[in-house]
């Protein structure tokens, strides 16, 4: 009986909060009609959409006072190691399907890349990556997403357009049912943001609408469009796989650092699976990625790898896309296996960043991943402090700049 009257007087201390977090949400909600309003969202379609709405807030990159913030779950891209995220039996799969739907799709394909400039196994491979060709079932209402993001999120106003731009669609004519997104609002067989729809959806297959939820031309020339949009030079690759000499200094691996290839080879980096590079692929600026650090394999990336980062913003990402559009033409898996190093917890990256920002080797977001910057940063504090330099983050490094 105490149990239960606890319960009842907990609840009720938490009715008037959670009253009060709705209230706000129905007048955020209000705000954003004149600006629905000039994107031509009519007041039907935005009651429509907003009728009975209420905030998710079991939702990952919310701000709540009083609730700790806590790293986004399902983002394997920033949490798992590099042999943890880019398994070779996934490859295997994705590239056996890839082929498939490469051979049922090769006239739309080649149609993208005389368009586009973007190889056909590239944009398969993005399709791959974020919905496992279709079979991948997103989970969320976007409309509730990108409003919930919008209101307490840690981006708010980034989130208030795509909110916005989210009722345009259904404006439009995309049925509410269709728009299924990833926690962070993504849509559609390649993920796009509502924004980035329209800025790159296109209709490919001539029936006089961009349909990026079921027609397959539509969401693989979308997302061609979107990394021409982006940057995307046709005819040359996303990355190469070297070998990294003895002396090679990781605190080097950042996008301001990069020489032409040629450089990078005469400084004692291999071509992997001897490949020989052409005389423009010597020319091409590249700069130098070792996503484990020393461990693991090394990579030289042009200006494509960028792009790919541009559509997705994690170094593990680009490597899947990229290393998965090469198994579908025909390559062989990374020369170079992965270690099996352990990733460090959010919190103790973060720690680590911060500590690296107050001696004035980091300048980037303390954001607990451990990307190219951070290791950069790391690799130069173990230079400074007499460390072996391998630019990857570990609890005894961690240890040391506690110490």
């Amino acid at each position: 009986m105490r149990i239960a009257t606890a319960i009842l007087v907990a609840l009720a201390l938490l009715m008037p909060a959670a009253q009060a977090a709705d209230s706000a949400f129905q007048q955020w909600l209000q705000a954003t009609w004149p600006q629905a309003q000039a994107l031509g969202v009519s007041r039907t379609t935005f009651d429509a959409a907003t009728r009975g709405l209420e905030p998710d807030l079991s939702l990952p990159d919310l701000t709540i006072p009083g609730r700790p913030s806590s790293p986004p779950p399902g983002q394997p891209e920033f949490v798992q190691t590099p042999a943890q995220y880019l398994r070779e039996p996934a490859f295997d799969r994705l590239a056996a399907r890839g082929r498939q739907l490469a051979a049922q799709h090769r006239d739309t394909l080649t149609r993208i890349e005389k368009e586009f400039g973007v190889p056909g196994n590239v944009v398969l491979a993005i399709w791959a990556r974020e919905t496992d060709y279709g079979g991948y079932k997103l989970p969320h209402d976007a409309i509730r997403v990108l409003a919930t993001q919008g209101f307490t999120g840690k981006r708010k106003e980034f989130f208030r357009n795509e909110f916005l731009h989210a009722l345009k669609m259904l404006q439009d004519g995309t049925p509410r049912a269709d728009m299924r997104s990833s926690w962070g609002g993504a849509l559609g067989l390649t993920q796009f943001l509502p924004s980035e729809f329209y800025k790159y959806g296109i209709d490919f297959d001539d029936d006089a609408r961009a349909d990026i939820f079921r027609s397959v031309p539509d969401a693989l020339a979308s997302a061609a469009k979107q990394l021409a949009g982006k940057g995307w030079q046709p005819g040359e690759r996303w990355a190469y796989e070297v070998r990294a000499p003895q002396n090679a200094d990781c605190s080097i691996g950042v996008p301001d650092i990069a020489m032409p290839i040629g450089e990078w080879l005469a400084r004692g980096f291999v071509p992997a699976q001897g490949r020989q590079l052409s005389a423009p692929e010597n020319a091409l600026q590249a700069s130098l990625l070792q996503p484990e650090g020393s461990y693991g394999p090394a990579f030289l990336t042009p200006k494509n790898y960028y792009v790919i980062k541009d559509y997705n913003f994690s170094d593990l990402y680009v490597l899947f896309v990229g290393h998965l559009s090469d198994r579908i033409a025909g390559s062989r898996a990374f020369e170079t296996p992965w270690s099996k190093n352990a990733q460090l917890k959010t919190q103790e990256v973060e720690s680590m960043q911060q500590r690296l920002t107050s001696l004035g080797l980091y300048k980037d977001k303390i954001d607990g991943k451990a990307g190219m910057l951070t290791r950069a940063a790391l690799g130069a504090y173990q230079k400074k402090n007499g460390l072996t330099v391998d630019c990857w983050p570990t609890a005894a490094v961690l240890q040391h700049m506690r110490r």
